[in-house]
């Protein structure tokens, strides 16, 4: 059975007017007669044509000083009155003994249009259709709200927390729909805007890791997540892009600085400055790694940080590097810290003197950027090379350990030893109270009289393949107390802490396997 149905069109139109004031062309100058007060008049119709409604005129006149100077008026009344009147009369009087000369300019006052330009007011106006394209029911233009117009704002939205995905690309076949997006498929995702703007995204397996600035989620990809009356999930294949999106625990994300995002199979380290944490997601969740040890100082670092956060990992060492610019200070050119986490270690095991602008990891190589240049960091140096040289410049190389055996007895240390490469040098030895001359690195007698000048000198020997030295006191002594001869060697403290340091430059490598001290209980 079929129906009749009545449809109603109603189409709206509005009128165009054919000519604008801009079309009108100014008049030329033209000489006039006499002319009394500030009312002129057009001497005949032909000059009819060079003057037009709202039009300036400029004209001469004698000031009170008896300078000729120029009257600027204005056309108001209506062309078919053939005069005008000064808009903005000046005080002086009209200069009699020459020929005015009027000259007309462009049209400034737009109060008076005249209703046509042409023969027959009709001509100067169209009706045009005001719905887009002509099409039935589309949107009408030019009338103001209505309750049935939908129109969609024509300035650009930016939608900082929602994904939208393209078309598929597959370059073995050629088929490129990067620049397709189907309104008729589901492809958009919007993920809560209060956790701040995405600024990150890592395809992990058939999840799509999403880091916002103060939250990190996941959402499943070409599959969803149903729920049973009992609240279980389970996960289903489904025709849809982006599917359920769940937040990890904690309220933890990127920041701003999507730049020190990396990677090592299922871990993923970032900071948070706003936190001032630096975080590693795994399959646990999210664990803040500042923790430690290091809380006072990235408290302190990161909410100072000045650009952009730069991380990496370093797949030579096996170590998530991170760089923390740092306000400026006056004498250095620039200011940062460069340290690094170890996940065996489960602490902050390296600090550094470079600051890349990328860091990169190729086949367990350790690439960094600075400066439109790449380097190859941990390359192996012969004897006659510089170590620790980053982007041309060669740093010295420090060690500072913590001697604390016994902690709550007083001790004297007396000795200092290591084990390793010659060339190592002591920096300085300090305790709670104490502090002890620095040691030079190791030098060899080969003569008797170089043994026995060798032991007055502060420097380390070598004996059964150990670097040992002797720890001279250099803190002054205190009132009332005796030192006697032997009794000025070593450091007295609870604790002891040692800072071993070598120069790099054309040194090649040099290992340091361990150090220790010699120590006896204070009196």
């Amino acid at each position: 059975m079929s129906a009749l149905i009545e449809l109603k069109y109603f189409n709206t139109f509005w009128l165009k007017r054919i000519k604008s004031v801009a079309d009108v062309v100014p008049g030329t100058t033209r000489n006039y007669g006499s002319h009394v007060g500030d009312t002129f008049t057009i001497p005949g119709q032909t000059d009819l044509l060079e003057m037009n409604v709202g039009q300036q005129v400029t004209m001469p006149y004698i000031d009170g000083n008896g300078d000729s100077q120029f009257y600027s008026s204005y056309i108001v009344e209506r062309i078919t009155d053939f005069k005008f009147k000064a808009a903005d009369a000046l005080a002086g009087t009209v200069d009699t003994t020459i020929t005015p000369v009027l000259t007309f300019g462009k049209i400034i006052n737009f109060d008076n249009i005249p209703q046509s330009y042409s023969d027959s007011a009709a001509n100067d106006w169209i009706i045009e259709e005001s719905r887009i394209r002509g099409g039935y029911n589309n949107t009408t233009v030019d009338f103001g709200v209505k309750a049935y117009l939908v129109d969609n704002e024509p300035n650009q939205l930016h939608r900082f927390s929602s994904l939208i995905h393209s078309g598929i690309f597959n370059s073995r076949t050629g088929v490129n729909q990067t620049n397709q997006f189907s309104v008729a498929e589901d492809i958009t995702r919007t993920i809560d805007p209060a956790n701040g703007s995405i600024q990150k995204l890592y395809a992990e397996d058939t999840n799509l890791i999403i880091f916002q600035e103060s939250k990190v989620s996941k959402s499943l990809i070409d599959k969803d997540a149903i729920y049973s009356a009992e609240g279980n999930a389970s996960v289903t294949s489904r025709n849809l892009v982006i599917g359920q999106n769940v937040a990890y625990a904690g309220e933890y994300g990127i920041s701003t600085d999507p730049e020190s995002f990396a990677v090592n199979g299922y871990r993923k380290y970032f900071t948070d400055r706003d936190q001032n944490v630096v975080c590693r997601l795994s399959m646990d969740g999210i664990t803040p790694i500042s923790n430690y040890g290091m809380t006072d100082f990235f408290r302190d670092k990161l909410s100072n940080a000045t650009a952009n956060i730069i991380g990496g990992w370093d797949a030579h060492n096996k170590q998530y590097v991170l760089t923390i610019p740092q306000p400026e200070v006056i004498g250095e050119p620039e200011n940062y810290e460069t340290l690094a986490f170890d996940e065996t270690s489960k602490g902050w095991v390296s600090r550094f003197d470079y600051k890349p602008n990328q860091i990169i990891s190729l086949n367990n190589n350790y690439f960094t950027t600075k400066g439109g240049k790449i380097y190859q960091h941990y390359k192996l140096a012969t004897n006659s090379q510089s170590m620790a040289t980053f982007y041309g410049t060669t740093y010295n190389s420090t060690v500072t350990l913590v001697f604390n055996a016994a902690s709550s007895v007083v001790k004297n240390f007396q000795t200092i030893n290591y084990e390793g490469d010659t060339g190592w040098r002591m920096r300085s030895f300090a305790t709670n109270t104490d502090n002890a001359l620095p040691i030079s690195e190791a030098t060899f007698a080969t003569t008797l009289a170089e043994m026995q000048n060798s032991l007055l000198i502060n420097n380390f020997k070598l004996k059964e393949d150990k670097y040992y030295a002797d720890l001279v006191n250099t803190t002054p002594s205190q009132n009332g107390e005796v030192v006697f001869g032997g009794s000025s060697s070593g450091v007295k403290g609870f604790f002891g802490e040692v800072k071993m340091g070598i120069n790099n430059l054309n040194a090649g490598k040099k290992e340091l396997f361990a150090v220790s001290t010699g120590f006896v209980k204070s009196s």
